[in-house]
Order: structure tokens, then C-alpha cells, then sequence
């Protein structure tokens, strides 16, 4: 039962984690149809916000719900290939995040706050920074869920007695 609450912890928190970056940048695309600095600037230190108050607490309440649900479940966590590449995956993720998305932001921020104005604002500048923003953020998602999938369904089926498919549960070898 403990293992089913820690998992259920660490599914909360990725759901509050992917929620709050969907979030983000369906804010980010409305902000860019306005084609107003003011409303971009305002958007984006939204988003810088968002980060702070749910993307980061979340990133620490998956890691403790995931590495709590394979210790209780007695899953070795470097011995199972899905949780290993998830967390190699993760902080790879997390350093994208760190050195390219989360600076592209301010930058992106501070452009749109110190334009003076619809008529001076920089678009060119802004677009190139908004695509490396993109793509970065991309690389930063598309990282993070890429280890996550096999191992939902071979720790699934494992728990509902379906088969361990390819690892080794030691829970399910007593």
C-alpha cells in the first residue's frame, strides 16, 4: 500500500510538472498573437513565476515519490534499465532547463519589458530568441518523458502480476 501511495505521489507531481509547461506555452503563444511587448513581458514573468512556484517543487516531489516507490517496491534503481535511463534522461532534461531555457526566458523577459514601446520593440531579435526558446523547451520535454514509458508499463504489469517484462523485481523473486 505505501509503495501505491508513493507512486501515486510521483504521478501527481509529473501531472502538476507537464500541466504547468502546457500551461506555460499556450500563455506564451497567446502572448505572441497580441504582438504587444507589455503583454509578452507580463507573460513571460508569469511563466518565470509558474517555474518557481510549481515546475521546480514538482521536479523534488517526483524525485522523492519515484525513488521512494522503487525502494519500498524494492526495485533496484541503477539494476533497472527504464529508471536508470529516466533518471539519466531527467537530469539531462534539468541541465537544458538550467543553462538554455530558464536563461532564453529572461532574455525573452527583459526584451519585451525594456522595449519602449510597440513601435521600437526588437521583433527580429525577439523571434530568433522566442525559436531557441522553442526549441530548447522541446529538447527539455521531449528529454524528460523519453525513459518514462516502458518503465510505466513493465512496472504496471509487474504490480498487477502481468510479467516483469525484462526486469527484475525483487519483491517478485520472494
Amino acid at each position: 500500500m505505501l509503495y501505491l501511495g508513493f507512486k501515486l505521489v510521483h504521478i501527481a507531481a509529473v501531472i502538476l510538472f507537464l500541466g504547468n509547461i502546457i500551461t506555460g506555452l499556450f500563455w506564451k503563444m497567446h502572448a505572441d498573437r497580441t504582438r504587444s511587448p507589455q503583454v509578452i513581458a507580463h507573460t513571460f514573468e508569469g511563466i518565470i513565476r509558474s517555474d518557481r512556484w510549481f515546475t521546480l517543487p514538482s521536479i523534488i516531489v517526483i524525485l522523492i515519490g519515484g525513488f521512494a516507490s522503487a525502494i519500498v517496491g524494492r526495485i533496484p534503481i541503477l539494476g533497472t534499465g527504464w529508471i536508470l535511463w529516466s533518471i539519466v534522461l531527467f537530469t539531462l532534461s534539468g541541465l537544458a532547463f538550467s543553462f538554455r531555457v530558464a536563461p532564453l526566458q529572461a532574455k525573452l523577459a527583459t526584451l519585451a519589458r525594456t522595449s519602449g514601446g510597440d513601435e521600437q520593440f526588437d521583433w527580429t531579435r525577439y523571434h530568433t530568441l522566442s525559436r531557441a526558446w522553442e526549441r530548447w523547451g522541446l529538447c527539455t520535454a521531449r528529454t524528460c518523458g523519453g525513459g518514462s514509458t516502458h518503465g510505466v508499463q513493465a512496472n504496471s504489469a509487474s504490480v498487477l502480476g502481468l510479467g516483469n517484462h525484462g526486469f527484475q523485481n525483487s519483491a517478485a523473486k520472494q
